[in-house]
């Protein structure tokens, strides 16, 4: 779970880069949450290192050691022999320790996977469909959620954290963007999936922006050494984002900052469009269907597609132009550090349109702003359903919940 900087301002000693708790007998939840979100994000530590980390006594460490090693949270790892000295044992978070499950509701696609205490995927079912319906999809969670945990065994299933919910935000306006008459999309107007799913599971159910949900993976379980404050791209069905600042998720006071479909960016013809227009993948299907091609397969998986090569280029140059258009923009109101792009396609595909943002940007006028690294995103495809499931992970289990807009039923 290698986070940038998951719960940290809060808690952060200034400029030294510690997380700080406290020895006081009324925080002992915290101190707790507090060693996993740092053993989260740095992988195995000696108790000597989390002390120093922290700042908490080494006698408080080895009681909360023991505690979370009692509740099966932690273990042991390979003693390690240093210069001088008896070995030390590096503590490790027990990737069967939690588990979690995150839906991801698309506008062509359902996945619900199942995450360990680590954040890898270690089962998932998903399935398409020509639009999304919400009795269908409350229909396909309960079956795809007795699906995957009936694989657990007994002790397992107890150690469910909860299921979190990544779906588009006003999904009833989306009818005609998806091609299908408005009576198919209303129900979604009234439609509570998260109340549906509360009112039968016991364990704790929460809901996010499919893209912020994007966004919070790649803070979760992104690289390290990654920046604290970017802009985050995440190509789907429809182009969205989030926004990070100090390491962890801004969703603003509604929940939707970083809606960067709408963004005014240039089209081909040179009018204003959406950004959504031009660096979708809505469009990348609307061009092959046009040319009488398959577009199926661009949602079963993202690990290959055989599409038509020129209009694949047509597509990477449209949305690198769109996409660098934004992100001076955005850079105009923030001087973000880095710009982070991902999304439902493969690797290959993701690499080319990183090169050619890269490319675009160079060619615009960025007199009076500091030009951002442009890199990829590092968690993939699966980043809306991953951070779904990280929502009860990090409410239950880490510190700092205001890194992300979390509403436990």
């Amino acid at each position: 779970m290698n986070s940038s900087d998951v719960g940290g301002r809060s808690v952060a000693e200034a400029g030294s880069g510690l997380l700080r708790g406290t020895n006081q007998s009324g925080v002992r939840a915290h101190n707790e949450k507090l060693v996993l979100t740092i053993l989260g994000r740095s992988g195995p530590l000696a108790k000597s290192e989390l002390t120093r980390r922290t700042g908490l006594s080494a006698q408080t460490i080895s009681v909360i050691m023991r505690r979370l090693e009692a509740d099966e949270l932690v273990m042991r790892g390979t003693p390690q022999r240093g210069r001088i000295g008896q070995p030390s044992t590096p503590m490790a978070l027990n990737p069967n320790g939690v588990f979690s499950m995150g839906l991801k509701i698309g506008r062509r696609s359902t996945d619900l996977v199942l995450t360990n205490f680590l954040g890898e995927v270690i089962d998932r079912a998903a399935r398409t469909h020509r639009y999304p319906d919400p009795d269908q999809t409350t229909r396909f969670a309960h079956e795809a959620i007795a699906e995957l945990t009936g694989r657990l065994s007994k002790s397992e299933q107890s150690r469910i954290a909860g299921l979190g919910i990544a779906m588009p935000f006003y999904m009833w306006s989306w009818a005609q963007a998806l091609g299908v008459p408005d009576e198919t999309m209303v129900g979604w107007r009234t439609a509570d999936i998260r109340g549906d799913l509360a009112s039968r599971y016991e364990f704790p159910i929460y809901l996010e922006n499919d893209a912020s949900s994007a966004c919070a993976a790649e803070v979760a379980f992104g690289q390290s050494n990654g920046p604290d404050d970017y802009l985050y791209f995440y190509v789907g069905y429809f182009i969205g984002g989030g926004v990070v600042l100090d390491g962890a998720l801004f969703t603003g006071p509604g929940g939707n900052a970083g809606a960067l479909g709408p963004m005014p960016v240039p089209g081909k013809d040179g009018r204003t469009c959406q950004l959504i227009e031009v660096a979708s993948l809505s469009e990348l299907e609307r061009q092959l269907a046009k040319g009488g091609l398959e577009t199926s397969s661009l949602w079963e998986s993202s690990r290959d597609w055989e599409v038509d090569p020129d209009i694949l280029e047509n597509w990477i140059a449209s949305a690198a132009a769109g996409l660098a258009h934004a992100i001076t923009a955005a850079c105009s109101v923030i001087n973000f550090s880095a710009i982070v792009v991902d999304g439902w396609v493969p690797v290959a595909i993701r690499a080319r349109l990183v090169e050619a943002v890269k490319h675009e940007l160079g060619s615009l006028n960025m007199t009076g702003l500091e030009t951002p690294e442009i890199r990829e995103g590092s968690v993939g495809a699966d980043a809306r359903a991953l951070g779904a499931a990280s929502l009860p992970l990090f409410d239950r289990f880490m510190v700092d919940r205001s890194a992300y807009q979390m509403t436990p039923a």
